[in-house]
């Protein structure tokens, strides 16, 4: 799986705005040098691709390049406040009945447990590795260690992305709900641009305020932003429970008579999309730098959040369709206007300063999420290493912060939430299966350790895995009534993982807290993303392929030869500094020789 070195710079940059604060590396400092290091390019790409990085390199290293440390003051009862914080946004107030009405019926309860343990099974990945590498970076982090630098870059691009266009959405749909609570339309608080496309035209002043405003709270510190999610985030469950016991007495059990009317197949197509309403937690593991006792209070935090807020979908799902025939589901309101049908008008207010709560808890951890990957995506020099700094008095990363919410204000500001809609959906199930693989690498590949043979035989059952998988999800997109094909695709998964389990000896055990089942665990969540891939629409793969697009013209111009040069001066510093300490105990010592040493 290539070389080892790490790529551990050890020099500290302060908050300043000159061109070394941008593009310090050589070959950016002449014309001469950039032209030399684009003729490079397919050696360079060559070792970035096969060159993984160490756990202590993430741990240790790499945080040196933020000049100051993050402060260590979280528990397991802030994590998992900042999991439902991240989680219970506006998405269960809107997209469940959607989804109840055109795909899956009063069924839709099943498709949120089905999503949920999809979501459960990543969130296992997840929290062994921030156990094990308690760093900013999350999912970069991970993938940098076990899969190399290329495919973590793809995948940070891709989540910096959903988290830029996901808070964009989340602080439009802010404005319409606060517009709600005072008996007015969205749109009265817009300003309307007939100048520009109609798709762009809306500018929401009240979208971009939000931004601000969770800027300012996401860099005084994060105990000061835990504080104020788990306020909100009690508020919130506490207007959840009131839709649930409200909703269970105004139940009638005839609108359960014809429970999946859509059957399997709308079920899943549920599933894929309502998996989104559980997107978040990834946030919650870029704060095991600041975790105290990561090993404790990683798992309790991440898995406790999930638990909770599977279980506070489903009572809302089956509320919601006790309330009302699932035809008669409101697709944009569906809470306010069931709890009109049995006459409580006034719980609309309710539902939507619920709601209101939840989106804004959303951006919050969101600002808090997105900050730290392109901290440390910057520590590694695949972004200006000027993101990374972060700042001694408040132990926060204010410049990656600033940075990533004036992006997210921008696109608020200007484009209508059916355009953001659209843009959110392939990204994370692809980086959640790429998760789920780094996992697999990791209990199973140690380089140095692991035999020829054994890697050989890993590789071949990974490998089918990964194509069983994907033949399960593509049959289901394409053959809408035969089965012949499950009966090929899902045996090859069962036996490559029992072959994985029985035939292949694991390289390294979790020092703190591992995954339980391996490989079954990982392989099902490799197998369940895929899956759910298979029933998203065309329109999202599209601009899935578009942005990686964007992403490989910026690595192969500029992120892969900062990354390059950084690995190559680091490693010289380090043997010149190994020289010097040699050269030191040679002269503490005239007996002895180098060969000593």
């Amino acid at each position: 799986m290539g070389s080892e070195h790490g790529d551990d710079g050890l020099r500290r940059r302060g908050c300043s705005c000159t061109k070394d604060d941008f593009l310090p590396e050589e070959s950016f400092k002449s014309m001469g040098s950039y032209l030399k290091a684009l003729k490079e390019t397919p050696s360079r790409f060559m070792d970035r691709v096969t060159t993984r990085s160490l756990d202590s390199v993430e741990i240790h290293e790499m945080k040196a390049r933020s000049g100051n440390e993050m402060k260590k003051t979280l528990t397991w009862w802030d994590l998992m406040w900042f999991g439902v914080g991240a989680v219970i946004g506006s998405g269960i107030f809107v997209l469940t009945g959607l989804e109840a009405r055109e795909h899956s019926g009063p069924a839709v309860v099943l498709s949120y447990v089905i999503s949920g343990v999809s979501a459960m099974l990543s969130v296992f990945c997840y929290t062994e590795f921030a156990v094990e590498i308690p760093v900013a970076g999350g999912s970069f982090a991970y993938m940098r260690v076990e899969l190399g630098d290329f495919m973590a870059f793809i995948a940070a691009g891709n989540i910096i992305l959903e988290y830029i266009v996901g808070g964009a959405a989340v602080a439009r749909s802010w404005t319409s709900y606060f517009a709600t609570l005072l008996n007015h339309k969205p749109d009265d608080f817009r300003i309307i641009a007939h100048s520009l496309s109609e798709d762009y035209s809306h500018l929401d002043p009240i979208a971009v305020g939000v931004c601000v405003a969770i800027c300012i709270i996401t860099v005084l510190g994060t105990k000061g932003s835990s504080i104020f999610n788990y306020i909100a985030s009690i508020v919130h469950m506490v207007v959840i429970l009131f839709v649930v016991i409200a909703g269970f007495t105004k139940a009638d059990i005839k609108n359960y008579s014809d429970f999946a009317p859509f059957g399997a197949r709308g079920v899943f197509k549920s599933a894929a999309v309502l998996f989104f309403a559980y997107i978040g937690f990834d946030a919650v593991s870029t704060m095991a730098e600041e975790t105290k006792n990561p090993g404790k209070n990683i798992p309790i935090g991440l898995v406790g959040s999930m638990v909770v807020t599977t279980v506070c979908y489903c009572l809302m799902a089956v509320a919601l369709c006790l309330m009302q025939p699932y035809g008669q589901i409101d697709p944009d309101a569906p809470f306010s206007v069931a709890f009109s049908a049995v006459g409580w008008n006034w719980a609309k207010y309710l539902v939507a300063f619920g709601a209101l709560k939840g989106m804004t808890t959303v951006l919050l951890v969101g600002a808090i999420g997105q900050a730290r990957y392109m901290t440390h995506i910057a520590r590694a020099h695949m972004m200006p290493p000027w993101l990374a700094h972060v700042n001694a008095k408040t132990g926060t990363p204010i410049n990656a912060t600033v940075v990533m919410l004036t992006a997210t204000a921008v696109i608020a500001f200007f484009t209508k939430l059916g355009i953001l809609a659209d843009l959110l959906s392939v990204s994370t199930l692809f980086i959640f299966m790429l998760v789920a693989v780094a996992l697999l690498v990791r209990r199973y590949y140690v380089a140095g350790e692991t035999t020829t043979r054994d890697r050989n035989k890993f590789l071949v059952f990974l490998g089918l895995i990964l194509a069983s998988s994907i033949a399960t999800a593509v049959y289901w997109a394409v053959e809408k009534d035969g089965w012949i094909g499950y009966c090929v695709t899902v045996p090859i998964w069962v036996l490559s993982t029992l072959g994985m389990k029985f035939l292949v000896p694991q390289a390294r055990a979790p020092k703190l807290w591992g995954v339980p089942l391996v490989p079954f665990l990982p392989s099902a969540s490799i197998a369940i993303n895929i899956f759910l891939l298979g029933s998203i629409d065309e329109k999202s793969f599209i601009r899935f392929a578009m942005w990686t697009g964007v992403l490989l013209v910026y690595y192969f111009f500029f992120g892969l030869h900062a990354t390059y040069d950084t690995a190559k001066a680091t490693l010289k510093e380090k043997m010149t500094l190994q020289k010097a300490e040699e050269g030191s105990v040679v002269a503490d010592n005239p007996g002895a020789t180098a060969l000593d040493h």
